[in-house]
């Protein structure tokens, strides 16, 4: 069984000032291509399909020109989708009864009260059937009710009592769509600059990867940058652009994964995307960099850092002339980098938690025990919640 495994859209986001839609109206007609020509059986999207809880109305329009070319492609191809944390569940549920009858699987929420379970959805090749168990992004408190009597206190537990209570029968092939942050023990995965304010800070919203081992593929989500936890077939398939200067090296691609038969290690390929406009640094002086605007071109979402020692007259002005899609400039030079030397040694940015423990160490003279640390950490992980 062959699947594209695609995730985080981000449909309505921004790059600095810049509207992304076109860039992502063009990649996402892209992607509808590569289903025309490699045809999978069904297409994962793991979550983060919209930027904001609330989408702009061109958003919605992106959306629905998107699963509009993907149902037109015959026969038709299954879309299996699920919440990620920047989607409103309530949002993206909508017309998702109608849109089942088109083989358009959406999952928003985790079971929440007994009797309901994760959706499932049951596709069959030549070696037999394969389940696809579709877990949208949950916090502790989402599942709480489920589990009364139970202390659901963070992000692993949750996940491991909802995977727990399914009952899958692992001899069988089984693919899971999850939107988490999976750690393999305690190596994380690499962030970039677009999704770490997600990320909760000190960990507590981790998940440990041997929660989902089992699975014949995980097709993650959350995570920017293509990569596997672990194992190979327990991946992050990345975005499908570039959202942050810091993925200016990254490839983007559609990941597409082969089942075999139960037992086999999948195929996993990547088929690489093409963006209407890429994102790129350009460093040098000021006369180099517009040098290169004009020999390199002037289309990309570019970031520039100019090396001039000497005082520049209106370079703002010179670089947006030359350079359409101008994120930023910045100076670096022998003022500029003493000025920052002598900035940071008196910066410190510390997580909550160890700016409690410090305080409290400071106030009470003896250092916080294991038990209020742990304490104080449900505290600010329920404050998360209610941001």
């Amino acid at each position: 069984m062959r699947f594209f495994h695609i995730s985080d859209l981000h449909i309505g986001k921004q790059l600095y000032s810049y509207s992304l839609l076109p860039d992502q109206r063009a990649v996402l007609h892209e992607i509808t291509e590569r289903a025309k020509e490699y045809h999978p059986d069904t297409i994962l999207i793991a979550g983060d399909v919209f930027d904001r809880s609330i989408p702009s109305g061109e958003a919605y329009t992106v959306l629905d020109e998107f699963l509009t070319e993907l149902s037109d492609i015959t026969p038709r191809i299954p879309v299996l989708l699920i919440a990620g944390n920047h989607d409103s569940a309530e949002r993206l549920n909508y017309a998702s009864g109608f849109l089942e009858k088109h083989q358009i699987h959406i999952a928003v929420s985790a079971p929440e009260k007994e009797g309901e379970y994760l959706k499932k959805v049951t596709l069959t090749d030549e070696f037999g059937p394969v389940h696809f168990y579709l877990l949208p992004f949950l916090k502790p408190a989402y599942v709480r009710p489920l589990f009364q009597g139970e202390e659901i206190s963070d992000y692993e537990t949750a996940i491991r009592r909802i995977l727990e209570r399914e009952a899958i029968d692992f001899s069988g092939r089984n693919v899971l769509l999850s939107h988490q942050f999976y750690k393999n023990g305690s190596t994380s995965p690499e962030t970039s600059d677009s999704e770490q304010v997600s990320l909760n800070v000190g960990g507590l919203d981790s998940v440990d990867v041997s929660l989902v081992e089992n699975f014949d593929y995980v097709a993650l989500g959350h995570i920017h940058g293509p990569q596997k936890v672990k194992v190979p077939h327990i991946r992050y398939c990345g975005t499908p652009l570039k959202y942050s200067l810091s993925e200016e090296y990254q490839e983007k691609s559609i990941t597409m994964v082969t089942l075999g038969e139960k037992g086999s290690e999948p195929l996993i390929e990547t088929l690489p995307l093409h963006p209407l406009r890429d994102v790129r640094r350009v460093k040098g002086t000021l006369e180099e960099v517009l040098k290169k605007a004009e020999e390199e071109g002037a289309c990309d979402f570019v970031s520039v850092t100019l090396t001039d020692e000497e005082e520049l007259y209106r370079p703002g002005e010179r670089l947006q002339k030359a350079y359409e899609y101008l994120l930023e400039y910045r100076i670096e030079n022998r003022r500029t980098r003493n000025f920052m030397e002598e900035t940071e040694k008196d910066l410190k940015v510390e997580d909550p938690l160890s700016v409690f423990r410090t305080f409290y160490e400071e106030v009470q003279g003896v250092p916080l025990d294991e038990k209020e640390e742990a304490f104080m950490s449900r505290i600010l992980e329920k404050a998360r919640e209610e941001i």
